[in-house]
């Protein structure tokens, strides 16, 4: 099937019009008359990651490589090292980032990772109610994540109701409405907001909150009776422990 074929089918689960202004879904990589062969899922792209994909494939992945475009195409960094091998093995690259935050990715963790039912959705935030003590509520967030350890903040002692956003999200608890926020990459002033505001947070990691989107997006493909294979990028942090 042509790459064309592709993004149109993609386009259908999740229009790239709704993308936010300032990402660039879509295609990053090829051009639409191409024959693809096999179909790659991933949340990034890792050069190693060309070792094991074959030629004349289609890798789609939820952060687009190139973002802020390229000012000079220098191999030896990234992103222009991923150009580089996709281009040498005839790779196609489609990027599927805040359109798929908005129309699947929020719905699928909270749905079949978390448990919960959504009880309404805004945008990027996907609420839910939870009828819990903020600490019992936190333990289980991080078990099912399968998180060891997980930073909060308790801002509210008992939560009604709470907001995830997948990725990174913390600038939306300014308008929330809702006890709690999950979301990844919080940062202190992000925080002491939170507290301030009597709102409590979750920080579920953006690698760990989005890392399922291959498997998301390989339902809505079988669905489409198409296959994809999930090649997903490791999380490029690491604990040390002291």
């Amino acid at each position: 099937m042509k790459l064309r074929r592709y993004l149109e089918i993609l386009d259908e689960i999740s229009p790239f019009e709704l993308q936010e202004s300032w990402d660039n879904s879509g295609l990053i990589v090829g051009e639409e008359e191409a024959e693809i062969k096999k179909v790659y899922l991933s949340l990034d792209i890792e050069e190693s990651m060309f070792e094991e994909i074959y030629e004349e494939s289609l890798l789609i992945v939820h952060h687009p490589p190139i973002f802020k475009g390229l000012m000079k195409i220098d191999f030896s960094k990234y992103p222009a090292n991923i150009v580089k091998n996709a281009i040498k093995k005839d790779i196609s690259i489609i990027a599927m980032h805040t359109n798929y935050d908005k129309t699947h990715l929020n719905r699928y963790v909270l749905q079949s990772v978390l448990g919960y039912d959504i009880s309404e959705s805004e945008d990027f935030l996907a609420y839910f109610d939870v009828e819990k003590e903020f600490e019992t509520f936190a333990k289980e967030i991080a078990s099912k994540l399968g998180m060891n350890d997980i930073r909060t903040v308790n801002g509210r002692k008992y939560i009604k109701r709470a907001a995830i956003c997948t990725g990174s999200g913390a600038s939306l608890l300014y308008d929330l409405k809702a006890d709690a926020l999950l979301t990844g990459d919080i940062k202190y002033h992000d925080a002491l907001a939170a507290k301030e505001q009597k709102i409590s947070l979750i920080d579920i990691g953006h690698f760990e909150s989005e890392r399922y989107f291959a498997r998301s997006l390989q339902k809505e493909l079988q669905n489409k009776g198409l296959n994809g294979i999930i090649a997903n990028s490791k999380n490029p942090f690491s604990h040390i422990k002291g």
